[in-house]
């Protein structure tokens, strides 16, 4: 993990940290989900640099060590979009393979929709692609499902407000570690879900959680509340909803998002696949919604497949 790269770029008025490791001419750019940070990508970016690739892995605007927009509340995907052409265009990178968890999925997708020609395929893992519309998911969910509870202007700020940023990321890497949608109760905060006394998963150390909690401490969570929760009504202007590059997803099937109504079928009755045809699907029993840091030899092993059939 020491040998990894901390570099900073400025683009587009802010600048950004990334973290690179590797100087295969194949590169790999990892996008991170949220509570998440490049860090989450770290077994990831050790494996495929000593495979002969080239990894990155930046912080989005207003996440760890890149800078925090002046107004975080107006940032979009739009935005992430634009920031990794950016990036790329200062590191003079021309072609990638897009790694990304949870809600990185939409910047990695709305990239190889609008830029197909710069993306050799495209890995998610835990959330597949979805044409870009609002999701409809709390329609048939109760109140307190957390998505709903957090697209609310003030609510997730005071409920965070009452804990400092390490215990926040604690009990959200709790929660979504387990293979229940977390919902609470009407008198309820969704970090009321987790206590102190609950343990962390068995593949998450302490010295990890501090890694998190430091630069979430740093960042706050003002744009990661914009942006994925705030902004799935965002309009991309996509005229061709079809994915034209190569592209795998990788499912936990103890992955809490698997039991967003409708997912499982969506992803089950190939009509993932209708919007992206050359899609692989590989289903990991025991996975949960970080499978990759709970089984990094596993996965790594799945991205390097798919990454070395596609060069």
């Amino acid at each position: 993990m020491e040998q990894i790269q901390h570099n900073f770029v400025t683009v587009r008025g802010l600048k950004f940290h990334i973290a690179e490791l590797g100087t295969g001419s194949n590169v790999v750019v990892f996008l991170h989900g949220f509570p998440e940070i490049w860090y989450s990508w770290r077994h990831q970016m050790v494996a495929v640099a000593n495979a002969g690739f080239r990894a990155i892995s930046p912080d989005y605007r207003g996440y760890g060590l890149s800078d925090t927009p002046p107004e975080p509340e107006k940032t979009t995907f739009a935005d992430l979009v634009a920031d990794l052409v950016a990036i790329l265009d200062h590191l003079g990178v021309n072609k990638v393979f897009l790694v990304a968890k949870d809600f990185g999925a939409r910047p990695a997708y709305i990239f190889a929709l609008f830029h197909p020609e710069r993306v050799s395929g495209v890995i998610t893992l835990g959330v597949p692609y979805v044409p870009p519309e609002p999701p409809k998911y709390q329609e048939s969910l109760p109140e307190g499902f957390y998505i709903s509870r957090w697209r609310e202007p003030g609510r997730a700020e005071a409920d965070f407000g009452r804990f400092d940023a390490k215990t926040v990321v604690r009990t959200i890497y709790i929660l979504f570690s387990r293979s229940e949608i977390p919902i609470a109760e009407e008198n309820q905060e969704i970090m009321d879900l987790a206590d102190a006394s609950t343990p962390l998963p068995p593949w998450f150390s302490e010295e990890d959680l501090a890694t998190y909690g430091a630069l979430y401490e740093k960042s706050g969570f003002n744009t990661a509340l914009k942006v994925p929760y705030r902004s799935f009504e965002e309009d991309f202007g996509v005229t061709d909803p079809i994915v034209k590059v190569p592209a795998l997803l990788i499912m936990g099937c103890k992955d809490y998002v698997f039991k967003f109504p409708g997912m499982e079928q969506y992803i089950k009755s190939g009509k993932a696949k209708e919007f992206v045809p050359d899609l692989d699907i590989i289903y990991l029993p025991e996975g949960t919604h970080f499978v990759q840091e709970q089984s990094p030899e596993v996965v790594n092993e799945l991205i390097l497949d798919f990454l070395n059939t596609h060069i």
